[in-house]
């Protein structure tokens, strides 16, 4: 018979079997790929705005990003494990995504250009996930933003000169709040497109107009910025920085 030693020796053994198995039906993808995309991101300004400059002719040329995309659209979203992986995951995705799209079409001053009025390039295919042919849309309204993770608006990049910047790294779950922490604070203490600071109001990106909802959880828009930014004056918040849709890269 076991003596109760045996069986707490046993109950241990189990449970961290468990545990491992768990953690091996974990996986993200390999994204050395992607960080050689990430390798041609440098900080620069356009149109008076610091920002982080794509060199798309570069990731163009050397295959980077087609090796990138190639290992995205392969990954079988269905192996990763956990919501932290699936939002990393789909941050990287849709920001590979937004490369290609601007990428595929070199030269262009802006993404939207890639659309039309009455097609706009949110709507149109920018490549496939799991198997299945999805739009940047897709990925942002129907994927992301269920998962209620407000931060994310500031770490999607649609490749605009307004947009919060590429990360010079890609997502993982492991790292991801402390990632996504860091990219809020970045963002609202950029005066370009971010947060200016005027004398009678605070102006802040429409960014935080155009998904006021999804800041609601947390208390908010004006707690979500005053979190990252407890320094700032007693005064009112305008959405009503010009965003500026100029593609994140330079001919």
């Amino acid at each position: 018979m076991f003596n109760s030693q045996s069986v707490c020796k046993f109950i241990a053994l189990s449970v961290s079997l468990l545990v491992f198995a768990g953690n091996a039906l974990a996986e993200e993808p390999d994204w050395s790929d992607y960080r050689a995309v990430l390798a041609h991101v440098k900080p620069g300004t356009k149109n008076g705005v610091k920002l982080a400059l794509v060199d798309y002719p570069g990731i163009k040329a050397n295959g980077s990003l087609d090796k990138t995309y190639q290992t995205v659209s392969a990954f079988d979203p269905k192996l990763l494990h956990g919501r932290d992986e699936q939002l990393a995951f789909y941050i990287n995705a849709y920001n590979i995504l937004a490369l290609k799209t601007v990428a595929d079409h070199w030269p262009v001053d802006s993404i939207k250009d890639v659309g039309s009025l009455f097609s706009p390039v949110w709507d149109k295919p920018a490549g496939e996930l799991g198997g299945k042919t999805v739009s940047l849309g897709e990925v942002e309204h129907k994927i992301l933003r269920p998962m209620g993770e407000p931060r994310i608006h500031l770490a999607i990049v649609c490749a605009s000169v307004s947009c919060p910047d590429l990360r010079d790294e890609p997502y993982t779950a492991a790292k991801l709040s402390a990632q996504l922490d860091e990219q809020a604070k970045r963002f609202l203490e950029n005066t370009g497109k971010g947060l200016i600071v005027d004398k009678d109001k605070i102006r802040v990106s429409q960014i935080f107009d155009w998904f006021e909802q999804d800041f609601a959880a947390g208390g908010g828009v004006d707690a979500f910025i005053k979190h990252y930014r407890p320094d700032l004056p007693d005064l009112k918040f305008k959405t009503n920085i010009d965003y500026d849709w100029s593609v994140n890269g330079s001919r």
